[in-house]
């Protein structure tokens, strides 16, 4: 099938889908290739997006450097069949069935690792439990074998907030880059599919997978649930049960209706912002991010992902994880976040991401670009939709071509397609036998959910770095109005979240306040989500109070309306000036200036003692429902901007 040519800056595309060829059906593959007919001054990269790369590439020469040093070393080896004694084979491939065995020793087949999230607690990993299967079952086709090389944690957000259990939260990213690197360590590999979603499992995944960048890797999705109860309605039940307006009856049935089923919460939180990310990054078969579950065209993606994979081991077109991940991947990652308003975690997790790669940026990156990006989509926290209409609209392949089409993303990236980035400007489907087909997403079908270059929701992105006396932090501004964007009030300080909730239960913050929620960083409590501190936030908003919320923890990708300064670092906890701020103090906000403050007189403030965390909230906040285990993380916790890294 072939679709209609279109501009793609100066570059005209023809997608053209391969089907299976009947000469050797056994070796068939599919695969979208882009017809290149360049024009003489194909449309540049913008300028900043230009200086910002440049400056991560000086900034992470030597490191990169030798990460790339460490991938050549490794990827030139024997394959692990040929290269291991006898005793190490054996072991390896012991329960194998007898054919697979056969192609991966006899016939020297590639050989997949599947790295799996799998659990049926969370709802956007259920539908991975029979991935595996499908996975084998597809590689048989194309001579090669694929083994579950191991599993990984996966918790959900949704389940812990606002409980102990969320302390465990932000580290299961790294636990699960450490499990991640035992599945592989087995090293018997050409290539590596990942199964999973998920807020930290997507970036630990991720961040496990770099550590073995000479494999060929592709991520491979579930896709979101149906819509439900909508996000807008839920979050009203949510403010009304706040005030009491509302029983837990009338609540849970309205969680109940949002979260309904299997695959990804529908709100453009962390776990959808992994998936935008990664088809900018061209980590997956293209398009893949947001078809729902139960859809046809899910199995079929996921059949291509083994193709896909298949296609970039060294015997083909070699494209490693660790190469495909360079400075303007990540680069793109950061504008395709921007330019979707997505989640504020992703200014920890994409940190760590590009860290392990050899790669070193900061918010000043993010700040610079956002400035610039303009904001494409209102789907909720930043507006009333969700995925599912955000995929209806047109979804990352329409902002995908938008952006290119303007010069914000590095078009000529390694994929793990080989028609590059402009493949991920296509929409999926499948024909009446099942065989994929990728057609040209066309114009916006919702202008009031993504709308073209030419119009954006905003000039710039979503997100805003603030410095001041108080340190450095971010706002997500793109969900929060305009007349919110300055907020100057006196502060009042809270040791907990519950000390939060307490108060506004009394009816003790009716007033023009800024709440300072401390001792949330990564070195005090693991840094957990606040979200449960955005209904009574948010109540006091629609009163008419100026309210904002200041803290070293982290808000929920799905949080939103209210202003929030978060990631406040240095943490409170490693002697941050939120250790010296007290009750009364007026504190400035301002989104506009990019300014956090304390108007608190110099000599007075310099001059304040630096508080130090309560002996029994942290020896409370290191006991139970595991904390203990994770201990030595959060003593080697980097701080929030520098990826809250606990293995640096």
């Amino acid at each position: 099938m072939v679709a209609p040519d279109r501009a793609v800056g100066k570059t005209c595309t023809t997608l053209v889908t391969l089907r299976r060829a009947q000469s050797a059906p056994s070796s068939y593959h599919w695969d979208v290739i882009l017809l290149h007919h360049t024009m003489p001054h194909p449309v540049p990269v913008h300028p900043v997006v230009l200086a910002v790369t440049g400056r991560i590439v000086a900034r992470s020469a030597s490191t990169r450097g030798a990460y790339l040093a460490q991938l050549d070393a490794a990827a030139n080896r024997k394959p692990g069949a040929e290269r291991m004694g006898c005793a190490n084979v054996a072991h390896a491939f012991a329960a194998m069935p007898g054919s697979d065995k056969f192609r991966v020793v006899a016939e020297k087949g590639p050989n997949i690792g599947i790295v799996t999230a799998y659990n049926d607690l969370l709802s956007a990993h259920a539908p991975l439990q029979h991935y595996p299967d499908l996975v084998k079952q597809e590689a048989r086709k194309h001579g090669a074998t694929a083994q579950v090389a191991g599993g990984v944690p996966a918790m959900c957000d949704g389940v812990t907030q606002g409980t102990a259990g969320m302390e465990l939260s932000l580290f299961s990213r790294d636990a699960i880059a450490m499990a991640t690197a035992v599945s592989l360590s087995h090293d018997v590999f050409d290539g590596a599919l990942m199964l999973g979603v998920c807020d930290k499992i997507v970036p630990g995944l991720l961040i496990g997978a770099l550590h073995f960048g000479h494999l060929p890797t592709v991520f491979v999705p579930a896709g979101p649930m149906t819509s439900g109860l909508s996000n807008n309605d839920k979050a009203k039940v949510r403010e009304k049960a706040a005030q009491g307006l509302v029983g837990r009856p009338e609540l849970l049935e309205a969680e109940s209706a949002a979260y309904h089923g299997q695959g990804t919460c529908t709100f453009y939180g962390t776990a959808n912002s992994n998936q935008m990310l990664l088809e900018a990054m061209g980590l997956h078969v293209p398009g893949t991010a947001f078809i729902n579950p139960g859809a046809d065209v899910r199995l079929e993606l996921t059949r291509e992902a083994v193709r896909t994979v298949l296609g970039i081991t060294k015997a083909k077109r070699f494209a490693p994880i660790g190469k495909v991940v360079d400075e303007r991947c990540i680069v793109n990652a950061m504008v395709a976040l921007l330019a979707t308003g997505g989640s504020t975690n992703h200014l920890i997790h994409w940190v760590a991401v590009a860290r392990a790669a050899g790669i070193v940026i900061d918010w000043n990156d993010f700040s610079d670009l956002s400035d610039v990006v303009p904001l494409l989509t209102r789907v909720y926290p930043n507006g009333s939709a969700d995925v599912n209409q955000f995929q209806a609209a047109g979804g990352p392949g329409f902002v995908i071509r938008e952006l290119l089409d303007a010069g914000y993303l590095h078009p000529d990236v390694l994929t793990v397609r080989s028609g590059g980035l402009l493949e991920y400007t296509g929409i999926p489907a499948a024909d009446a036998h099942g065989e994929l087909q990728w057609s040209e997403v066309g114009a916006s079908k919702d202008e009031a959910v993504v709308r073209p270059l030419s119009q954006p929701f905003s000039a710039s992105g979503g997100l805003k770095l603030l410095q001041g006396n108080l340190g450095r932090s971010v706002i997500k501004v793109s969900a929060v109005p305009d007349d919110r964007h300055v907020v100057e009030a006196p502060c009042r300080v809270f040791d907990s979240q519950d000390e939060l909730h307490q108060a506004f239960a009394a009816n003790e913050m009716n007033q023009d306040l800024v709440c300072v929620v401390r001792w949330q960083g990564p070195q005090a409590n693991g840094m957990p989500e606040l979200h449960k501190l955005t209904p009574p936030m948010a109540v006091l908003q629609g009163k008419g109070f100026k309210v904002a919320l200041v803290t070293d923890g982290r808000m929920s990708g799905a949080s939103g309306k209210v202003p929030a300064a978060i990631h406040v670092s240095p943490e409170a906890a490693a002697g941050g000036p939120l250790a010296k701020v007290r009750t009364g103090d007026r504190i400035r906000l301002d989104a506009v200036a990019g300014t956090l403050e304390v108007l608190v007189d110099a000599a007075e403030w310099d001059a304040r003692e630096t508080m130090s965390m309560p002996e029994a909230l942290r020896a409370a906040n290191g006991v139970g429902m595991g904390r203990e285990l994770f201990a030595g993380m959060r003593r080697n916790a980097l701080t929030a901007e520098e990826g809250a890294c606990s293995w640096l």
